[in-house]
This record gives C-alpha cells, structure tokens and sequence, in this order.
C-alpha cells in the first residue's frame, strides 16, 4: 500500500539553507523510492484557510516513508529547513487498490447507538 509524506508549510523568507534543503532533499528520499508528487505548486483552498504551502512526496509503502524519515541523511538537512519554515508534516498510508468506501461507511453505520 502505498504511504505519503505530506507537509503543510507556513510562509518564510527566503534563506540560503530553505534552498540547500530543496536541493538536498531528492537524495535522501530516493533511496527509499520517494518522489515529489506535490512541490511548489499553487493551491486552491475551498473550505477553511490554508496559509502556506503543501508539500506531498509519495512512498511504496510506510516502511519506507518511516525509513526515509528517520534515516541520517534526512536528519542531518532537516534543520535547514525546520530552523527557518514553522509547519505541519504527517506520515500516511494510502488506501489499497479497489478500496471501497461503503465499507467504511457501514462500519460506521453499525458503530451508531440503537435509536
């Protein structure tokens, strides 16, 4: 299944490490089979706020993901950007091929009070 890094990232100066970090970045997730799959680009926000920007980068799975996170060389290059961008990032698991929300659903469904 696969696993995404998603970060929402809040406004910052530009900084000479911000631009080492985005350089530096593709080595350490490749290793892991990461890729950019949302960098850079704009948004369009269609309920609530959403000030920043929205960072995806996809995995084959959260082995991975977790790996690439906690590997030294992401380690290492985090602080360029965690010193200088305040911001939200979360690890996640996609949904499996042929995933079927009615499931879901009725589990919900059956989790509700007899009334």
């Amino acid at each position: 299944m696969p696993a995404y890094v998603i970060a929402h990232l809040r406004e910052a100066a530009p900084h000479p490490e911000i631009a080492e970090y985005i350089e530096r970045i593709p080595a350490t997730f490749e290793p892991y089979g990461g890729r950019f799959l949302v960098h850079g680009t704009r948004h369009e926000v269609k309920e609530g706020s959403w000030p920043g920007h929205v960072v995806m980068i996809g995995f084959p799975g959260i082995a991975e993901a977790r790996a690439w996170w906690d590997s030294s060389a992401y380690r290492e290059i985090a602080p360029l950007r965690s010193r200088h961008i305040a911001g939200d990032i979360i690890l996640v698991e996609g949904v499996a091929e042929g995933y079927d929300p009615a499931a879901t659903a009725q589990a919900m469904r059956e989790a509700l009070p007899a009334g």
